[in-house]
């Protein structure tokens, strides 16, 4: 199944024009492993919608790809 290019429904979202192939640093990062690397393309994608929204997926991206899309509640 192919996967989205971008999905605005998710708590992380991943630039692929930004990701860097084989960088595994923001799934590294997440405690929750919700984010995964693409075998097609070596990107990361977010494989599951749950998240703790703490962000260090984010902060350690060294290109800024990954967004964590904060809940307006939580800001």
């Amino acid at each position: 199944m192919p996967l989205a290019p971008q999905r605005a429904d998710v708590p992380v979202t991943i630039d692929e024009s930004k990701c860097i192939e084989g960088c595994t640093l923001c799934v590294d990062m997440c405690p929750l492993d919700s984010l995964a690397i693409d075998e097609r393309n070596g990107k990361a994608y977010m494989h599951v919608d749950e998240c703790w929204y703490c962000g260090p997926c984010a902060a350690r991206c060294p290109t800024g790809a990954v967004t964590v899309n904060m809940p307006y509640l939580l800001r």
